[in-house]
C-alpha cells in the first residue's frame, strides 16, 4: 500500500508530459494514445502530442494496426542505447568478467539441472511434486532467460568497444 501512496505522490508531482514520457518507456506491448491517456490521467491529444515527440525522439516505435495506431518502445534503438551506457559505463575488461561470469552461470545451471535450455528445465517441473523445488527451477529459468537476453548486448559491447571508444572521445 505504501508504494501505492508513493507512487501517486510522485505522479502528482510529474508534469503531465513527464507522465507521459514515464508511461511511454516502460511499454512493452503496443497501446493506443488513447490507454496511454487513461493510465496518464491526460486528454488523448494531450498523450498523442508526447507520443508523437518520442516517436521523433526515436524512443518509440508507432505502428499502424488496421484503423488503430498504437505506440511502443523502439527496442533496437533501446538495444543501442544499452550498449552505448556499458561502453560507457564498464571497462572492457569489466564486460569481459560480466559475459565470462553470465556464461559460467549458465553452464552450472546446464550440468546441475541436466538440461539445455530455460525450456528444458522448465518442461522439467512437471515430473516434480516438491513446491520448493518447482518453485526454485522457476525462478533458475527466468533468470536463464534474461542472461540469455543480455549476453548478445555484452557481446555487442565488448564487439564495438574500440570504435565506440573512439568515436566518444570529445576533444577539447
Amino acid at each position: 500500500m505504501a508504494d501505492d501512496t508513493e507512487r501517486d505522490d510522485e505522479r502528482a508531482s510529474m508534469t503531465r508530459g513527464e507522465r507521459v514520457r514515464a508511461a511511454a518507456r516502460t511499454l512493452r506491448t503496443p497501446r493506443t494514445a488513447s490507454w496511454i491517456a487513461d493510465e496518464t490521467d491526460v486528454s488523448v491529444k494531450t498523450a498523442q502530442k508526447y507520443l508523437d515527440q518520442l516517436v521523433a525522439d526515436n524512443v518509440l516505435r508507432k505502428i499502424e494496426q488496421g484503423d488503430q495506431t498504437l505506440y511502443c518502445v523502439d527496442q533496437l534503438m533501446a538495444t543501442y542505447r544499452e550498449v552505448a551506457s556499458l561502453q560507457r559505463e564498464h571497462s572492457r575488461e569489466e564486460l569481459t568478467s560480466a559475459l565470462e561470469s553470465m556464461r559460467t552461470t549458465i553452464t552450472d545451471w546446464q550440468t546441475t539441472y541436466g538440461v539445455e535450455t530455460p525450456g528444458e528445465l522448465r518442461a522439467s517441473i512437471a515430473d516434480l511434486d516438491d513446491a520448493d523445488e518447482i518453485e526454485e527451477r522457476r525462478e533458475v529459468a527466468s533468470e536463464w532467460e534474461h542472461l540469455d537476453d543480455r549476453i548478445p548486448v555484452v557481446q555487442a559491447a565488448l564487439t564495438e568497444y574500440d570504435w565506440a571508444t573512439e568515436r566518444d572521445t570529445i576533444s577539447v
